[in-house]
């Protein structure tokens, strides 16, 4: 099985998506509003409070190495999920023989 590639944000990206938490009032509806993972806003959120959501030594990342890494991402599970239909046409192919 493939191993899906790690997504990269932006600090601007994290930022907002911070701020949406707080005006949504929930974490978990903010994850689901943006398309993120439930713990990784969590996270975000708790450095936030910690004053460390954004260290001073990171590397600044481009809009285009953020849609890059999104794509990645994408063709990852995308070639995933047709593995797991092909195994399963194999499977019922064979239960019809």
């Amino acid at each position: 099985m493939k191993r899906i590639p790690k997504q990269v944000y932006t600090a601007e990206f994290k930022e907002q998506v911070v701020k949406r938490a707080d005006e949504v009032g929930s974490i978990a509806r903010a994850a689901e509003e943006l398309g993120l993972v439930e713990q990784t806003l969590r996270n975000w959120v708790k450095a936030a409070k910690a004053g460390k959501l954004n260290p001073a030594g990171a590397k600044q990342i481009t809009a285009e190495q953020m849609e890059l890494s999104r794509l990645r991402a994408q063709v990852a599970r995308l070639e995933m999920e047709l593995e797991i239909t092909k195994k399963a046409a194999a499977y019922f192919a064979k239960d019809l023989q």
